[in-house]
């Protein structure tokens, strides 16, 4: 068993106040400890003592703005044509184009999968693309 100091660890306590506690949670108290002091030098030495990313949402709010009812129904608008486009596309062409475009995939990750040649997955791709162009251009 260790002896050590709450006043140490806590700043609500005002005196000394003497516990014995484990050697485990001695150590995790010290360990915890020496973080918090190193974390406190690393903020120093970097000059970062202010943050964008607080709980209230002031400071993230202050960079961006939100967005106008108007502005929802554009972004509402303009993802049901890109769906629309995205969705007059044949099967394959359309998994691909998804795959590629909003799942982040390369080439190779989809051709793989469908065990098929990377360059018929670029090829299939791009045509995608071209034809949801098309699509768009014709319909709105």
């Amino acid at each position: 068993m260790t002896t050590v100091n709450l006043k140490d660890f806590y700043p609500w306590y005002t005196h000394d106040e003497y516990i014995e506690v484990s050697e485990k949670v001695a150590e995790e108290l010290y360990t915890s400890r020496r973080r918090e002091a190193a974390h406190a030098e690393r903020v120093r030495y970097n000059k970062a003592y202010y943050s964008l990313d607080c709980d209230d949402g002031i400071e993230y709010s202050a960079c961006l703005h939100e967005p106008s009812p108007q502005e929802l129904m554009d972004r509402k608008e303009l993802f049901f044509r890109l769906w629309n486009a995205l969705n007059s596309l044949p099967e394959i062409q359309g998994r691909r184009v998804d795959a590629h475009l909003i799942l982040g995939k390369s080439y190779r990750q989809i051709a793989r999968e469908e065990g098929v040649d990377k360059s018929a997955v670029r090829c299939s791709v791009k045509c995608g693309i071209e034809r949801m162009k098309k699509y768009l251009r014709k319909n709105y």
